[in-house]
């Protein structure tokens, strides 16, 4: 099982307890082992960080960080330890103004579980929210529960 994120580049900092116990019952009861996120706001920096820290509890999950534009500077990109990046194929000949919506797009075809914080109903997370239910997605929102 396959779980992927969306959320408000400024998703509040009390947001990250809830996401932790949500990421813990995935893994443990709904048998989520591999992990997509994004790299463009405090949402993903959340899920990442809370990733890195179950790792060594739950050693059987994968995560990546899916890129949506292809690194120009090896010398100055640098990943954070204990996480790997992934460049969907689908981005190679993308134009940039797209890159963003189209590995969305790829990181829902591939999830069978979308998790977001979605408080406002307009702007990117609110979309991609509407397209993983439309699809059929298991949506969890963090909005919805009070954080």
């Amino acid at each position: 099982m396959i779980a992927t994120f969306f959320g408000h580049r400024d998703t509040p900092q009390r947001v990250e307890q809830t996401l932790r116990i949500i990421l813990m019952d995935l893994i443990t009861n709904k048998g989520v082992d591999l992990f997509y996120v994004g790299n463009q706001g405090e949402f993903d920096r959340m899920v990442i960080n809370n990733l890195k820290l179950l790792k060594p509890c739950f050693p059987q999950i994968k995560f990546y960080v899916v890129l949506a534009y292809m690194p120009c500077d090896k010398e100055g990109f640098k990943l954070k330890e204990g996480e790997e990046t992934v460049f969907p194929d689908i981005l190679e000949k993308t134009p940039p103004k797209y890159a963003i919506a189209k590995r969305n797009l790829w990181m829902i075809e591939k999830s069978d579980y979308v998790i977001t914080y979605v408080k406002h109903i307009t702007g990117g997370a609110a979309q991609y929210q509407e397209i993983a239910e439309k699809k059929g997605r298991i949506v969890i929102n963090l909005g919805y529960l009070g954080v």
